[in-house]
């Protein structure tokens, strides 16, 4: 697993200039998803986490897949590996089938997009470093990783 954090006081962030019909969703409370296009190429999903109005999100970077792979494997016929499948923001996207019309969606509800919650990891597992990507505020150390192959690259 592998995120980074966006917050509305973070010039590198899609809110700090305030909501837009674009970054809505990151204006919703925490549980919500935030997916955009990045570059015009790739969809690129986000968990908020803050309270409504505030505009802050945790990009999801990176996952280890757990169930649903054979769908992913078909989403990703140009994945070879395991690790392969979901280690970049807009492979994750496509191994779920993330788009823009899942935006917006509350993932603490029963829906078609859901986020199960879980013990948070062991401290000594997890890897901070900055975040890429990025052109503002880029020495921020708001990438957060598992000590784990499945993760983007550049490798923390």
């Amino acid at each position: 697993m592998e995120t980074e954090f966006y917050d509305r006081t973070d010039p590198a962030s899609h809110t700090f200039n305030g909501p837009t019909p674009r970054n809505q969703p990151m204006f919703e409370r925490a549980g919500h998803l935030y997916v955009y296009r990045s570059y015009g190429i790739h969809w690129c999903a986000n968990v908020v986490v803050g309270p409504s109005g505030h505009g802050s999100a945790v990009l999801i970077r990176a996952l280890r897949p757990s169930i649903g792979t054979k769908a992913m494997w078909e989403r990703r016929p140009k994945a070879r590996t395991e690790i392969d499948l979901c280690s970049g923001p807009g492979k994750l996207c496509a191994a779920l089938g993330l788009t823009g019309a899942d935006s917006g969606i509350d993932l603490l509800a029963d829906g078609p997009v859901a986020i199960e919650l879980g013990d948070p990891p062991d401290l000594d597992a997890v890897v901070v470093g900055p975040r890429v990507g990025i052109s503002k505020a880029i020495d921020a150390p708001w990438r957060f990783a598992l000590r784990d192959p499945n993760v983007s690259r550049p490798r923390l």
